[in-house]
């Protein structure tokens, strides 16, 4: 009696050909980009202009610096100024309730080495890079190439 479904194929054959996509790989050069946070848009209190919250001036400059700015065009900044002002309610209000909403936006632009891993970019930092091995003064950079020279 035969068995239940179709013959196997052959196993030395790939059943899936998708190719992952190549990582961008963006390296930090902290050169500020993109626009200053605007002026006068948190309106008045009381005859006084408010002014952004400390914590959102830092968490913008941190965006402006990093590696990932390199990337972003003038709509992407658009877009990191409307959560700007998310991130200034939640600090200047303590309306935590925008957190959920600022942590979706900043996902979309890498803030976390999840996020970045989830959009395939890789931030190389050149100060970490490995070291290249030192030049002796007679020449040997490896014991393979001294074993060379000695026996050959």
């Amino acid at each position: 009696m035969a068995g239940r479904g179709p013959a196997p194929k052959d196993p030395s054959k790939r059943r899936r050909r998708n190719a992952s996509e190549p990582e961008t790989v963006v390296t930090t050069d902290g050169e500020l980009r993109g626009p200053e946070l605007p002026a006068g848009v948190l309106g008045d209190e009381d005859g006084v202009t408010v002014e952004w919250h400390s914590m959102t001036q830092l968490w913008w400059n941190s965006w402006r610096t990093s590696a990932m700015a390199q990337t972003f065009t003038d709509t992407d900044w658009l877009f990191l100024i409307d959560t700007a002002l998310m991130h200034h309610t939640m600090w200047a209000k303590g309306r935590w309730e925008f957190a959920s909403e600022v942590r979706l936006r900043a996902a979309k632009f890498g803030a976390t080495p999840e996020d970045r891993a989830r959009l395939k970019l890789k931030v190389d930092d050149p100060t970490t890079r490995p070291q290249a091995p030192v030049q002796r003064h007679d020449g040997v950079t490896d014991i393979s190439s001294r074993r060379a020279r000695l026996t050959g």
